[in-house]
């Protein structure tokens, strides 16, 4: 009967989210107290665990996130993604713009949150297409594979990062497991299965050629690339040594300080006001105008991250998780292709890879957690991985990527659909082939 309660729940949600279009913080707090009801909480105390799990999430997550939308922000307004961009397309050439345009995606795409880098990088793609008379599918698909990929795969990122502070795992291993999955996935989905769209007649509109900023304006190469990629430096330098270095003494305990994610993102956010900011010009009080901006961009993230948090809090108090993680293991599932494929059916149905991971992480939680021969780490990979499974009308990225190419349902599916599908399939490989190495 619990198992039921639960399947009518989440189909609920789906419904809520997908058919009704109601807001998905809203569906999670409706789905949450009605779950809590059917299961017996009493009516005193469902509200109390509704809370509880709402406050729980979003302590643990909002530096993270915020601070790395404002980094995200900085990176674009300042013009640094525009000369990582033209570093790297310069470096490559015109015969392999299409891989210096990939770098450009994942670089760009590790800081900045998905609907940013899509807005910031496809008027590039479209200038570089104009100018040298490229197809536009055949160019900017791989680009997008890149952001794509680290939107799903790695931290700081909203899911990465909620999935990791649910399953207990460590940014910094996760991260790095994350980055070896990607480059496959990135290769795969982008350039290779690229090869197969070059007859996609796209003709994107003149308005989204990109607007760029005088090269005088523009910061150092040198100063791009490494504060858009400082979090990442201080999240893998601090696992390194904490991996290898086991003293307890002062500097040990300074660079675990410092290489903790809330930690590394503040000192990141703080370089960048300078490197990015005061030293280009701009005042204290246009930094914070950005600032504000990047928090209020990511804001419903914030609150979808935190209803899910509500709905694990009432399962958990229920002891429903218990009887969930029980029936999914009479399947006898390897446990991360487990958790991969609920999430996987969770994205087709609502259509946001946050909302899929989240909702799939409520579900598997208490098994990952009480079996301690599943790797975290790679579960938070596995799901990851298959919250991007087959994006298709449901899912906004699917609009914006029709809307900017200028192209047919039949061609979006074809192309976008299909690249997601199969960065969420090569996801998984990587993860159980890890799993037998780690």
């Amino acid at each position: 009967m619990i198992l039921l309660t639960i399947l009518f729940c989440i189909i609920v949600l789906v419904l809520l989210v997908s058919w009704a279009k109601v807001n998905p913080f809203i569906a999670f707090l409706i789905v949450s107290i009605m779950a809590g009801l059917l299961l017996g909480i009493p009516l005193d105390k469902v509200m109390q665990s509704v809370q509880n799990g709402l406050g729980d999430t979003m302590g643990k997550i909002t530096i993270i996130i915020c601070v790395g939308a404002m980094i995200g922000k900085l990176v674009a307004v300042s013009g640094a993604a525009q000369k990582i961009a033209e570093v790297l397309v310069n470096a490559f050439g015109i015969k392999h713009i299409q891989w210096a345009l990939v770098i450009v995606g994942f670089i760009i795409g590790i800081p900045l949150f998905f609907e940013t880098g899509f807005v910031l990088m496809v008027p590039l793609i479209f200038t570089v297409v104009y100018k040298y008379k490229l197809k536009a599918v055949y160019i900017g698909l791989p680009m997008l594979a890149a952001l794509s990929v680290t939107h799903g795969f790695l931290p700081p990122h909203p899911s990465p990062s909620a999935l990791v502070v649910i399953f207990k795992a460590n940014i910094g291993t996760t991260l790095v497991y994350g980055l070896i999955l990607a480059i496959p996935a990135i290769i795969i989905a982008g350039p290779l299965f690229a090869r197969s769209l070059k007859n996609i007649d796209s003709q994107p509109l003149d308005t989204f050629r990109a607007e760029e900023m005088p090269d005088d304006k523009l910061p150092g190469a040198a100063t791009s690339f490494l504060t858009a990629l400082l979090p990442v430096i201080l999240l893998m330098a601090g696992t390194l040594y904490l991996n290898t270095a086991h003293s307890t003494g002062m500097l040990h305990n300074l660079v675990a300080f410092v290489s903790d994610a809330p930690m590394a993102m503040i000192i990141s956010l703080l370089v960048a006001t300078y490197t990015l900011g005061l030293k280009q010009g701009l005042r204290m009080a246009k930094l914070a105008d950005i600032y504000g901006h990047a928090v209020k961009d990511v804001s419903l993230i914030l609150l979808i991250v935190a209803g899910s948090g509500a709905f694990k809090a009432v399962l958990t108090d229920s002891g429903a998780n218990h009887q969930i993680a029980g029936f999914l293991q009479s399947f006898n599932l390897q446990p991360l292709v487990m958790g991969w494929l609920i999430a996987a059916i969770i994205r087709i149905s609502l259509g946001s890879a946050t909302v899929a991971g989240l909702t799939a992480a409520g579900i598997v939680s208490s098994m990952v957690l009480h079996d301690h021969s599943i790797n975290p780490n790679l579960m938070v990979l596995a799901i990851g991985a298959g919250s991007l499974a087959f994006s298709h009308l449901n899912d906004g990225g699917f609009w914006l990527f029709k809307e900017y190419f200028n192209l047919s349902i039949k061609d979006t599916i074809r192309s976008w659909s299909l690249m997601e599908t199969i960065i969420s399939v090569t996801g998984l490989i990587g993860v159980l082939v890890l799993n037998q190495v780690v």
